[in-house]
Order: structure tokens, then C-alpha cells, then sequence
């Protein structure tokens, strides 16, 4: 079945109810806090959905950190020195604009509303709009006054850029280099929405790329090359992905160029990653901001300048969502329908699965247990599943993206000498099984 088939017989807001659904009967992500009846914005993620963010991540941390010789990783704390904050122009300028119904007393983002005057929800009317800064307060030390406020980060950047400072002073490296950080950010969202695109605590994987002022164009489009790579590479169909040049008055406050890489969300086309030209915005306040001199010294010319940053900026959350809803599948297998994720096996949580035919016989299972150990020492992520029937089995293992399944049998045993330790091995996407060699499982799955 076609993909344009399967959208037309599931509508985008079917497509998300089936994707969120599965994402709790599988394991991948839960509503935060759902015994108390939840809280809005935030989500937790179950075991599958933990490792799925991991290998987005560690894929990500592979192409754009441990495969290049420019980089260096950080981890900044999420508490910082309030005055950092107000040195990037955060306290002053880190707001969206807020409406409220004067009838239900609800908020929303005035920008995300066709009628500015009419509640979405009870039909009142809605107030005067005004800016509503974004960031969680909170205290630092035994007593709350003025000087004990902090604010939990609403962007890895800031913590990047302090560091800046001390990784030259530490590696002394040549421009261009970049810092890479990946780490919780916190924002206040008027509205959070959509299950795991818009929330309140959110993971983001980015970085700031140190460059001379006259190559900042070149590296620009060097960054958006890999990040298109980056796209291929997680599985996502490049035709679901389009960029968009935010114009002048839509930039935010620190940007001199801005393209937004957008994708086709089942409620519709909304931003995936962001690609930045920061100029020197952010130095050049925190050299103000501490007093401390942050300019680059270059040996080989002899000069003194601040570093121009482009930054790529990746959100895990909408990621883990683009990756679900493209894997999302549903056709017919043998005569009766099916679900399965189409994941990329780099991304797959699991990649293989090993069965035992049956479960009450002991040899099948001995065995089973046998290649599933060995598989697991060599590949890492596989399951073992000896519960229902195997139909039932290769459903389960269908509907959360599971590239292989294995199964041992009374042939493995040898019961056909001539397939002696050999198994059944099942393709995912078509259901295609074959007979493999044991000792073959693993250059097969990798």
C-alpha cells in the first residue's frame, strides 16, 4: 500500500491518535505524572522510547561530534548565574504573546490564533495581548528575595557560550571549531500541544560553531548540508522536509539569517530544526555582560577578534515524532491488518528478536537462549520473547520497529540434518523469512 493510499485511509488527527496510542501500549512514551491525572506540557519516556531517543542521539553525537576533528562536547549546568540571562537579553526579550479569555479565564499564544477576539474554546471575549516571558523562575539558597532568583535554561546555547572561554583556554583550538551539548531546556508554554512537539521541559542537541567573520556564508551552508545528511540518515523522507528563510522581522533577536528546516506533521507543517547565523551576538554580550575579555587570538595572523557562531539546533523531541510518524505503517498480512514502525535499523530500539518455536520445550528454548547471548554480546540491542503464539510475537515485535526476528526450531536441532543450526529469519517490512546460519546472524543484522 502506497504511503499516499495509507494517508488518504488515515486522516492526520486518526494518524496521531493511532501514534500516541501506540507510543503507551508499546512502552515509548507515557503522560507525565497520568496517575494524578497528569500535567500539561510534560511527558515521560518509557523503556522503548528511552532507547529510541538514545540511538537518535547517539547517532547524532557519531556524525557531528565523534566523526569530526573540530569539535568538543560539553554539559553545561541548567542553573546558571542569572546575570548570564540578562546579558543574552532572555529576562528582557524571551517572551510570546499572551491572550486571555476574560469568560473561561484560559490563555493562549495570540500568534497561534485565526480569531484574535474570540475564545477558541467557550466562544468569550479575549483580552488585550501582552508578552509573557517564557522562563521558569526559581531560588537558589535558604531564603526567596530578589538576589536568590535564578531560572532554569530555556536553551542549551547560554551554557555553551560561557564555556566558550574555558575550552579555548583548555584545547587551544583553531578556528573554525564548534561546541556540542546535548541537555534538558525548560520553557513555560502558554499553550503546550500536540503530544511531544510543544512541552514545557523539552531535550535539545545543539551546537555553536566558532568561525572567522568573512567564512561565516560558507560554513552556513556546510551546516545545512549535514543536517540534510543528518535528516537521510535517521530515515526520514527528505520529501517531508522543506526549508524555510525566516524573514527579517521573524527572526529571533541574536539571528542575521535564519532557515528553518520544517516538517509535515500529522497536524500539519511546523518546524523540526532551526539553522542560525548568531554573528558575534552572544560573545560580544557576555564580554560586556562579565567583563571578561572574550576574544579569540589567532597565531598565525596575529589578531584579535570575536568569533562569529552559526548554530545548528536540533529538538530530540520533535525528531523522536518526525521518526515516528514517518515509520508509522499500516498494510494487510496474511489477510488480516497491520501495524508496524518502519524504523530505521541504526534507530530500531530493538534490532533483532529471538523466539523459541515453543516455550515448553526445553532444548528450543536452551537454544534460543543460546543464540539470543551471543547475539546480544555482538549487537547489543535484542530481545528475548517466548510469549503467545508467533504470529502474536511477530506483531509485537512489527509494531515497535523490530528490523529482524529470529526464530529456533526443531530444524535447528537438526530434526533436518541438513539445516542443523540454522534459523528461521524474518524480514520486518515485507515478512519475508529465510534460512539462515547461526553463525551468520550477525553480519546479516549489522
Amino acid at each position: 500500500m502506497s504511503q499516499e493510499k495509507k494517508q488518504e485511509k488515515n486522516p492526520p488527527n486518526e494518524k496521531m491518535e493511532s501514534i500516541i496510542a501506540l507510543c503507551k501500549r508499546r512502552g515509548f512514551v507515557y503522560q507525565g505524572s497520568e496517575i494524578y491525572g497528569g500535567l500539561a506540557g510534560t511527558w515521560d519516556y518509557g523503556p522503548l522510547g528511552v532507547t529510541l531517543k538514545r540511538n537518535i542521539e547517539g547517532l547524532w553525537w557519531k556524525m557531528f561530534v565523534d566523526d569530526r576533528e573540530d569539535m568538543y562536547g560539553v554539559d553545561a549546568a541548567i542553573l546558571m548565574n542569572p546575570n548570564a540571562w540578562v546579558a543574552s537579553g532572555h529576562v528582557g526579550g524571551f517572551s510570546d504573546p499572551l491572550v486571555e479569555c476574560a469568560k473561561c479565564k484560559k490563555r493562549f499564544r495570540a500568534d497561534h490564533l485565526s480569531d484574535k477576539a474570540k475564545c477558541p474554546e467557550c466562544g468569550g471575549l479575549l483580552g488585550e495581548e501582552r508578552q509573557f516571558n517564557m522562563m521558569f523562575k526559581t531560588n537558589i539558597g535558604a531564603t526567596e528575595d530578589a538576589g536568590s532568583v535564578t531560572y532554569l535554561r530555556p536553551e542549551t546555547a547560554g551554557g555553551m557560550f560561557v564555556n566558550y572561554k574555558n575550552v579555548v583556554d583548555s584545547f587551544h583550538p583553531k578556528l573554525p571549531f564548534g561546541l556540542a551539548q546535548i541537555g534538558k531546556a525548560f520553557r513555560n508554554e502558554i499553550a503546550p500541544r500536540d503530544f511531544i512537539f510543544r512541552v514545557r521541559e523539552l531535550e535539545q542537541m545543539e551546537i555553536e560553531y566558532f568561525v572567522r567573520p568573512d567564512t561565516w556564508e560558507v560554513h552556513f551552508e556546510l551546516w545545512r548540508k549535514s543536517m540534510w545528511d543528518f535528516i537521510e540518515a535517521l530515515g526520514i523522507d527528505k520529501d517531508h522536509v522543506h526549508e524555510l528563510e525566516v524573514a527579517d522581522g521573524d527572526r529571533a533577536h541574536y539571528s542575521k539569517r535564519t532557515i528553518d528546516f520544517e516538517y509535515d506533521y500529522p497536524f500539519g507543517r511546523k518546524e523540526l530544526y532551526g539553522l542560525a547565523y548568531r554573528t558575534d551576538f552572544d560573545l560580544k554580550s557576555h564580554q560586556g555582560g562579565s567583563k571578561q575579555n572574550l576574544e579569540y587570538f589567532d597565531e598565525e595572523t596575529k589578531e584579535k577578534f570575536l568569533p562569529h557562531v552559526i548554530e545548528p539546533s536540533l529538538g530530540v523531541g520533535r525528531t523522536m515524532l518526525a521518526v515516528l510518524n514517518d515509520a508509522y505503517t499500516e498494510d494487510e498480512m496474511g489477510g488480516e491488518k497491520r501495524v508496524y514502525l518502519k524504523l530505521n535499523h541504526r534507530i530500531a530500539p530493538v534490532q533483532a528478536a529471538v523466539f523459541p518455536l515453543l516455550k515448553n520445550k526445553p532444548e528450543l528454548v536452551a537454544k534460543a537462549r543460546e543464540v539470543y547471548a551471543s547475539l546480544k554480546e555482538e549487537i547489543g540491542r535484542v530481545s528475548f520473547d517466548d510469549n503467545g503464539n508467533i504470529g502474536k510475537r511477530y506483531r509485537r515485535q512489527d509494531e515497535i520497529g523490530t528490523p529482524w526476528c529470529i526464530t529456533i526450531d526443531f530444524d535447528t536441532l537438526g530434526e533436518k540434518p541438513e539445516l542443523l543450526d540454522t534459523v528461521t529469519l524474518r524480514n520486518r517490512d515485507t515478512g519475508a523469512q529465510e534460512r539462515v546460519a547461526v553463525r551468520e546472524l550477525v553480519a546479516r543484522i549489522r
